[in-house]
């Protein structure tokens, strides 16, 4: 192919192996598609393609992509609303003929792997993620991603008594597990971070009931707003298109992470061989500069922060 078919928010450009997303930058562009700009998505990722009437004689031509190959998708977990959905290209009236030979073309590039192979899930994610360093402010707090850390920092005017009695919170990538996300465009959207489960449970964190939590526990999952290991959203506050591409980053980290632990030998997720810790720190205070810069992170923050990575030098 190599050919471009050009929408009304988007253009797709189709390549020998994959379609390449460019997203427009004008004001009725939705404003999630501008912060994404491009997008490269293999034809590995997808499990089907479809072309459907749209709008006022428009045309749309839809991808679907398998479960678990974009973080994107899977942060989202259904809840985009269709003009949020980045697979779905609107195209002008009289282009239907362009459409439905680009549907065609890339349905047999999908049935030349198997039908089964397009419908199962993808065991690692094929479409790059937003990269970090990444931020938004929370109604509780601010939320900030380096690559490696997900920290935390609550708001005096917004966050609860109980996340204050917590303190501000720091994750490490490789001690979560997962990310949920709750669209900010509904009446309970947030952002929480799930961790790993330790191999034996601590006496004093065991449930009353085998297997079950504490009642303690479950109101603080029942509540994100008590919860120290989720920030809430607000009217102005975590929009779609700060927040989903946070955890989307966040969630592709962890999930390599994973992948890196599980497949050693995968050269996707291998780190790099004879890492240097010095650049490493250098890098994340870089990053760290970014965010303070950006009004992110606060004076006493940026200082505190810099201090304990110069320190593992």
């Amino acid at each position: 192919m190599g050919d471009v078919l050009a929408g009304i928010h988007a253009t797709w450009e189709f390549e020998g192996d994959s379609v390449l997303i460019r997203f427009g930058r004008g004001i009725r562009t939705p404003r999630l598609f501008q912060v994404l700009r491009e997008r490269r998505i293999p034809h590995e990722a997808l499990a089907s393609v479809a072309v459907s009437p749209g709008r006022r004689g428009t045309v749309v031509l839809r991808a679907v992509v398998r479960p678990g190959a974009d973080p994107l998708m899977d942060a989202a977990a259904g809840q985009l609303k269709e003009g949020y959905d980045p697979y779905r290209l609107v195209v002008p009236a009289g282009r239907e003929t362009l459409a439905e030979f680009y549907a065609r073309e890339l349905r047999k590039a999908l049935e030349a792997r198997g039908p089964q192979d397009s419908a199962a899930p993808a065991d690692q994610h094929l479409v790059a993620p937003p990269e970090a360093p990444l931020a938004f402010k929370a109604y509780d707090g601010r939320a900030a991603f380096d690559g490696s850390e997900v920290s935390f920092r609550w708001s005096w005017t917004g966050a609860s008594t109980a996340k204050w009695k917590a303190g501000d919170q720091t994750f490490r990538v490789g001690d979560l597990q997962g990310v949920e996300w709750r669209s900010p465009e509904g009446s309970d959207g947030y952002l929480r971070l799930t961790a790993r489960q330790p191999a034996v449970a601590q006496p004093a964190l065991r449930a009353a009931v085998p297997g079950q939590p504490t009642a303690a526990e479950a109101e603080r999952r029942a509540r994100p707003d008590l919860d120290p290991s989720a920030v809430v959203f607000g009217v102005g506050y975590g929009p779609v298109h700060e927040s989903l591409p946070f955890a989307a980053a966040v969630l592709a980290a962890v999930r390599g992470g994973s992948s890196a632990r599980s497949h050693p030998g995968e050269r996707r997720h291998a780190p790099a061989p004879a890492a240097d810790p010095g650049r490493s720190v250098a890098d994340r205070i870089r990053q760290l500069g970014e965010l303070h810069s950006a009004g992110l992170v606060t004076d006493e923050e940026f200082t505190s922060k810099k201090a304990q990575l110069l320190a593992e030098l």
